[in-house]
């Protein structure tokens, strides 16, 4: 129930206090002998003053003690145990902090932390007794209410103020020094209210602390406060006449304070100063108020805050309260709904940092767009194409006439050979290769942060650029390995019979010629028919080969491309998806185990 984020003070035995718990000893009156003495007799269980003389008055053996008698055995303690909804919520919210702690700065998950604190805290105290604050603003009458719960005057009233200077508590029963330890209240202010005599009270397990003033002017008082209503179990809110829509009770306590509704009462005091209806109306303003603060009210069997009019001055709805506090600590159940509106309230706090309202992750479309930018910053379709002409051009080559072969040869003496790509690119390709790397490294950064809370999506981002560095020369380095093989493609089965057809053409064609040579210089006997045939057969056949060749080349030669191709993509996209998708991939994987967390703290709470 922690309204502002306030260290612990430390409890100094400040003039106030002393005069506060001494009841008066400080104005500098005598006691009387005999009554010096019956205080000195009993100071192991009474020290308490005006107080102890008040209670002598009434009844010497009724004597009023206090809780811290040393003497005493210390009573068994049952520790508190929560219900599974709320242990399942708290260990969603304790792996929740713990995986977001490398992704989001102490001071986001330092609310979340300190409930489980808290929690861990509350659990290991007595299950049985439930803390309650008396909680009001100056002269609400709220330490007048706390003497009538108590049955007996506790807590000094007055017209000075501030009245109360420090926290009192007053424990019906066994068992709650540990529960009043953690609330930093010292011995000396911890009380027992007078025995009922008609058996066991019906406030038994309530440990009733009355607070300073939550507007005093003394900071120490403010500070008192804010700390202990984050530590007890319920909060009893105490408003007058007058004060019960002040600004600084609605919107630094109440509203704040608006998911505690079932661990609250409302109590306005005082009602016996408004005549007539007057009370009735200004109840219905109060209501209007906490309405207005989102504090659900307790009406028609409904859970939330209750809502009383009283007058501890005259007794008129005390008992009333009475009842109502005697059946909401026999519930025993005050602890766990208040360890549960703390835990939604720090879940409604996380809820800008976990919460998306669309839907997050890479998707298979925004992956393939990431390795084909990749492909196109190595040229793997450049290279692709360059691997199909280089083997339609060996293939040409091999099936090709001699004369043209010859031709091809001349032409490309100075060229550097076929299959093979430039060991190093120019500078120019380099900072363009490099360029669109770094664009498609934003590109998926951005998509796969797209609708992430910030500190996620930040996180995202930081993993893309990491895995970024270094990745222009890794995709050189798998160019070079992944590219086009050196030396000749290879050949399909085809080749040696097209190749031994083209050498038969360029044998017909010599055949014929040197016939032709030994007609002419009357080596053989004169016949044209027969070598002009040879001739022509071997001068035709020759370029129909290769052209026949050159379109049977076209299929493997596609394919070879493709392959190719195909392989400095893969190489591309494996180098890529280890750097930069696998490390986006991971903490994409975190934010959904925290979200998922994150919706059992909420979901389990709804």
């Amino acid at each position: 129930m922690t309204v502002t984020d306030q260290d612990p003070t430390e409890h100094a035995d400040q003039p106030d206090d002393d005069a506060h718990a001494n009841g008066g000893r400080a104005t500098g009156r005598s006691a009387p002998d005999g009554e010096r003495a019956t205080r000195t007799d009993s100071t192991e269980t009474w020290d308490d003053g005006l107080i102890a003389r008040r209670v002598a008055e009434t009844a010497e053996g009724d004597r009023y003690p206090m809780t811290d008698n040393r003497s005493a055995a210390p009573p068994t303690v049952t520790p508190l145990v929560y219900d599974g909804t709320l242990r399942s919520r708290l260990e969603a919210l304790r792996e929740l902090v713990g995986l977001s702690r490398t992704r989001l700065d102490s001071r986001t998950l330092s609310g979340a932390g300190r409930v489980l604190d808290e929690a861990s805290a509350r659990r290991r105290l007595s299950g049985q007794h439930t803390v309650v604050a008396i909680a009001g603003a100056t002269g609400s009458g709220k330490s007048q209410l706390f003497n009538a719960l108590a049955g007996v005057t506790i807590s000094e009233t007055g017209v000075r103020r501030p009245t109360t200077a420090a926290p009192i508590a007053c424990s019906w029963s066994d068992g709650a020094a540990g529960l009043i330890e953690r609330l930093g209240i010292p011995p000396r202010l911890r009380r027992r209210p007078l025995p009922t005599g008609d058996g066991e009270s019906p406030l038994r397990g309530l440990v009733l602390v009355d607070l300073p003033d939550h507007d005093s002017a003394a900071v120490q008082h403010r500070r008192h406060v804010d700390r202990i209503l984050g530590l007890v179990d319920a909060v009893i809110w105490v408003v007058d006449p007058e004060k019960y829509a002040d600004a600084v009770l609605h919107e630094r306590y109440l509203r704040p304070m608006a998911a505690h509704a079932e661990v609250m009462f409302v109590v306005l005091n005082q009602v016996d100063r408004l005549p007539g209806e007057a009370a009735e109306q200004v109840l219905d303003d109060l209501r209007r108020l906490l309405d207005e603060d989102g504090i659900a009210l307790g009406e028609y069997g409904e859970p939330g805050t209750t809502v009383l009019a009283l007058s501890a001055l005259t007794g008129e709805g005390v008992g009333e309260l009475r009842e109502a506090l005697g059946q909401f600590v026999s519930e025993r159940g005050a602890a766990n709904r208040r360890i549960s509106a703390d835990v939604d309230i720090a879940a409604a706090r996380l809820w800008p940092v976990y919460a998306t309202q669309r839907r997050t992750g890479l998707s298979e479309q925004a992956r393939e767009e990431f390795s084909d930018r990749l492909a196109d910053a190595v040229g793997a379709t450049a290279a692709g194409e360059a691997a199909e002409r280089a083997w339609l051009r060996n293939a040409n080559r091999a099936c090709g006439t001699p004369w043209l072969r010859l031709w091809r040869w001349y032409q490309d003496r100075g060229e550097p050979s076929t299959g093979r790509l430039p060991s190093r690119p120019q500078a120019d390709e380099e900072a363009t290769a490099r360029q669109r790397v770094e664009q498609a490294v934003r590109t998926v950064a951005d998509r796969a942060s797209a609708g992430l809370p910030a500190p996620w999506a930040q996180a995202v981002r930081e993993a893309a650029v990491r895995g970024s560095q270094g990745l222009p020369e890794a995709l050189d380095e798998l160019t070079a390995r992944a590219g086009v093989p050196a030396g000749r493609p290879p050949r399909p089965g085809w080749w040696p019979v097209a190749v031994l057809t083209q050498a038969c053409m360029t044998i017909l064609q010599f055949l014929g010629g040197l016939w032709l040579l030994g007609q002419i210089i009357g080596v053989m006997a004169p016949n044209l028919g027969v070598p002009v045939l040879l001739m022509v057969i071997g001068i035709v056949g020759g370029p129909l080969i290769e052209w026949s060749c050159r379109m049977a080349a076209r299929g493997p030669a596609r394919r070879y491309g493709l392959e190719a191709e195909r392989r400095l993509r893969e190489a591309a996209a494996g180098c890529g998806r280890a750097r930069v998708l696998d490390p986006v991939a991971a903490e994409l994987l975190r934010y959904r185990e925290v979200r998922e967390q994150y919706g059992r703290v909420v979901g389990a709470g709804r």
